[in-house]
Parts: structure tokens; C-alpha cells; sequence
């Protein structure tokens, strides 16, 4: 598969991992952190809602911790390997299908909707779970209708060979080697 652009050098290379990880900080916050962080935050009265019974609130809890781990692991492997960042202004230089990327396509929806579905079992929230509905649906839509072509015209055969192998939505469970 094809690692880099081969007009990058190894020092060039080098000298964009920090701007690509402050880069990545920054979409942090401003994507995920609002998606999954500001809007449930005011949407639920800013954490004023009685919290669940134990059993969904700790399940809830688990959801949210795995989904924060998840983000940060792809936000990190968006920087590190590929060089740039989750933001659309500011793509990647190499097509990123390692780490948890090597189970599923879209790692950082499926752990936002995780953060969100697991906030709304904290505090047994039917608008946070039609919240994470309609974010689910919106996701969707983006990944079908831009993420997935521009990937394609940016990476082309080596993109089609991992999309034919990695499923978008559901984790497979044992990893994906490559072609």
C-alpha cells in the first residue's frame, strides 16, 4: 500500500508531526469535544438530570471511557501516522489504517455516538439517545456522501482495497493486514 507521497521527505515528514498534532488537538475540541462533550452537556441541563440506576449508569460509564479511549487513540494516529489531521482542511498525507483503524473504518463516529448513547444511559436520557440518532444519521450521510469519495480520488486502489476489507460501522474482530 502507499505509505506517503513521494514527493514528502523524511525531514519534511518529521517537521509536520507537531503541527499535526496541534492540529488535531484543536479539531479535537472543536468537533468531537462539541459533538460529544458541549451538546449533551447543555441538552441534559448541563449534567442536572438524576443520574440511572447503577446498572445503566455504570454501563453508560464504560461507554463513555471506551468512546473517550477510541477518539483519542484515532485523533493520535491521524497525527503520528498520518501526518495531519481528522479536519478536512487539513488532511492526512498518508491514507491511516493502522491501530484501531485496522477494526473499523470510522473509529472516531462510532466512538462519539458511544460517548453520547452512554451519557444518555447515565442519566436516562431519551433526547440524548435521539440526539446520537440524528448524530448517527448525519455521520452517515458525510461518510457516504464526502469522506468516502474524496478518500477514493486521494488514495484510490489502496483506499478501494481497504474499504472492500474493513467494515465502516461495525468492528471486525480480528485485525486487518492489508493487502
Amino acid at each position: 500500500m502507499r505509505n506517503f507521497r513521494p514527493e514528502r521527505s523524511i525531514g519534511v515528514q518529521a517537521s509536520r508531526k507537531p503541527s499535526a498534532i496541534l492540529g488535531s488537538a484543536i479539531f479535537f475540541i472543536t468537533a468531537p469535544g462539541v459533538v460529544a462533550g458541549l451538546v449533551p452537556w447543555l441538552a441534559s441541563g448541563r449534567y442536572g438530570l438524576p443520574v440511572a440506576s447503577w446498572p445503566l449508569a455504570i454501563l453508560g460509564a464504560a461507554l463513555v471511557a471506551v468512546g473517550l479511549g477510541v477518539v483519542l487513540h484515532a485523533f493520535a494516529r491521524f497525527a503520528l501516522e498520518g501526518l495531519g489531521t481528522p479536519a478536512p482542511i487539513a488532511p492526512t498525507d498518508r491514507l491511516v489504517v493502522g491501530g484501531v483503524y485496522r477494526h473499523v473504518r470510522n473509529p472516531m463516529y462510532v466512538a462519539v455516538l458511544s460517548i453520547i448513547l452512554g451519557q444518555a444511559l447515565i442519566f436516562a436520557s431519551w433526547q440524548l439517545a435521539a440526539y446520537a440518532v440524528i448524530m448517527g444519521a448525519v455521520m452517515a450521510t458525510f461518510v457516504r456522501i464526502y469522506e468516502e469519495p474524496v478518500l477514493l480520488r486521494q488514495y484510490g486502489a489502496d483506499y478501494e482495497a481497504y474499504r472492500q476489507n474493513v467494515p465502516g460501522w461495525l468492528p471486525r474482530l480480528t485485525p486487518w493486514r492489508g493487502a
